[in-house]
């Protein structure tokens, strides 16, 4: 290209939209972002390295980069502490909670935006309430319920998988239902009406006509109660034994009276994060999608 047809620096500036940032705040812009992806992946990174680590490069003082490279603590941490067991138990409690919590909050959801009822207020205004109290104080009453209705029907709730799934029910439905009303909500009622008029009852209106445009909602409320569920420590450690502990409270088996596993407890960590890592990347655009819609909304 000839000097006549290339374009000058001065050409080039002038072409630039006069609504363009200038280059002091594009560069202010990249160096924060990037001490702020720093500081998201430092513990990352950190995590990775130790689970690849030997034990004497955790164990004393802190390594930037490992003496040698060493996949073993992902072998060992079946073995120290039963993994396997208390990854099921998480499977089971946090699956069946989502599932139950959904599936209760689709339909009171559905009740309260489309129809009026008494007390329909008093509901609402009592399911959002809940929100405003720590989930420790439900500690010791849930704990006093479940003994005494063991101790009077037999139901052993207390050390039950069961039981730790109405725990977990406290905390995700109220949750659920605020949000999903919100959803509904925004769906035009006219679709309703439109299915009933072709015939359909309001329980077939609600699964072939409401749900399917809400998928986004309850793929968000469906995340919501898996993680609660998931990663939760105070309840599932007082509420569980040893048959029934979940991760949260397994993964502290690696610390023993003469020595803490360091190396492993970062393994394990990276296996228990793999379910919920890949689930969001799977469900990411029906999360923002339903949480974008429930905070408009």
């Amino acid at each position: 290209m000839s000097s006549l047809t290339r374009p000058t620096r001065t050409a080039r500036s002038r072409a630039r939209s006069p609504m363009a940032a200038p280059q002091s705040f594009l560069w202010t812009r990249r160096i924060i972002l990037t001490l702020l992806a720093g500081f998201v992946l430092l513990p990352v990174y950190v995590m990775v390295s130790s689970s690849l680590k030997p034990l004497q490069d955790v164990s004393g003082k802190f390594q930037w980069l490992p003496s040698r490279l060493t996949i073993q603590p992902y072998f060992d941490i079946w073995e120290t502490v039963p993994l396997a067991k208390y990854f099921v138990n998480s499977l089971i409690v946090a699956g069946s909670a989502t599932v139950l919590s959904v599936t209760i909050a689709v339909f009171s959801a559905y009740a309260v935006s489309r129809y009026r009822f008494r007390g329909k207020r008093v509901f609402t205004v009592t399911v959002l309430s809940t929100q405003m109290f720590p989930g420790i104080l439900f500690l010791l009453p849930l704990f006093l319920i479940f003994v005494n209705i063991g101790n009077s029907t037999g139901v052993a709730l207390y050390g039950s998988r069961g039981g730790l799934i109405l725990t977990y029910l406290t905390f995700s439905l109220p949750f659920s239902i605020w949000m999903l009303i919100g959803y509904f909500d925004s769906i035009p009622r006219d679709l309703d009406e439109a299915a009933l008029v072709d015939g359909c009852g309001p329980v077939r209106a609600l699964f072939q006509v409401v749900v399917p445009a809400a998928v986004p909602g309850i793929v968000a409320v469906s995340v919501y109660s898996f993680m609660t569920a998931w990663g939760e420590v105070l309840f599932a450690s007082v509420m569980t034994n040893d048959a029934t502990r979940t991760l949260s409270v397994g993964l502290q088996g690696y610390a023993t009276q003469n020595d803490v596993y360091w190396n492993q407890v970062m393994a394990a960590s990276l296996v228990v994060s793999v379910p919920i890592v890949v689930g969001f990347l799977l469900l990411q655009r029906y999360l923002v999608a339903g949480l974008t819609a429930g905070a408009v909304k």
